[in-house]
């Protein structure tokens, strides 16, 4: 990857971990918090956004992990209530 892609794969994540925040779930981000590297700080290096955004996604995927339908299974029964949620509000604003 380039490092404006892995720029653009650190922010996204960024706010995924946002949205972990606002939801209360804040105390899991401290190693990433360590490194101090923002997707803002477009001088730092391709490797230490790269070495962010591992670090970042080790801990989503332990906060996706102490989730309950976390499991294969789970996660299709998460998706498939959410598309139907989706759906019913499609239907709403018809």
């Amino acid at each position: 990857m380039h490092k404006d892609e892995l720029i653009q794969l650190h922010a996204l994540m960024a706010q995924i971990k946002k949205h972990f925040e606002h939801m209360g779930i804040d105390d899991e981000f401290s190693e990433y918090k360590s490194l101090a590297i923002s997707p803002l700080h477009v001088h730092r290096s391709k490797a230490e956004h790269k070495h962010a955004i591992f670090v970042l996604g080790n801990d989503l995927a332990l906060i996706l992990s102490k989730d309950s339908l976390s499991g294969i299974g789970g996660t299709s029964s998460r998706m498939q209530e959410l598309a139907h949620r989706a759906s019913m509000r499609l239907v709403k604003s018809s």
